[in-house]
């Protein structure tokens, strides 16, 4: 059994009380505030063990850094070209969408993720 350290509990709330699918970095920045004796390569240490355990979900956004998530279940999201936000997209997960891909290649294709990309309501504002 994994130890519940309190490096770990540290990024389990900064995760959780951030929302925004934020990076390594990101929440690195947000605990030294209060924390600042935690060093980078901890966070980094403990996000990676994190993902491992399956407590926190990482968001593989290509040609950026990871990004994590608290909601650990299947689900989607919406990358940001302009602002580099992810967020979730309320769209029901499709767990059977691999059934739908034509095999002629004879994949074995072990899960899905989908990421769109495109510009947030936020910065179309702009």
């Amino acid at each position: 059994m994994k130890r519940n350290t309190i490096q770990k509990q540290l990024i389990m709330d900064a995760v959780n009380s951030m929302c925004i699918h934020p990076t390594a970095d990101e929440i690195y920045e947000h605990i030294v505030k209060e924390h600042p004796t935690i060093s980078k390569g901890t966070v980094y240490r403990n996000l990676n063990a994190m993902c491992d355990d399956g407590a926190v979900y990482r968001v593989k956004v290509p040609g950026a850094p990871d990004r994590f998530d608290f909601t650990i279940s299947p689900h989607y999201h919406f990358y940001c070209e302009n602002c580099k936000r992810v967020f979730d997209v309320d769209m029901e997960y499709m767990p059977d969408l691999e059934s739908k891909i034509p095999n002629k290649m004879g994949f074995i294709i072990n899960h899905h993720e989908l990421i769109f990309s495109g510009v947030c309501k936020n910065c179309q504002q702009k």
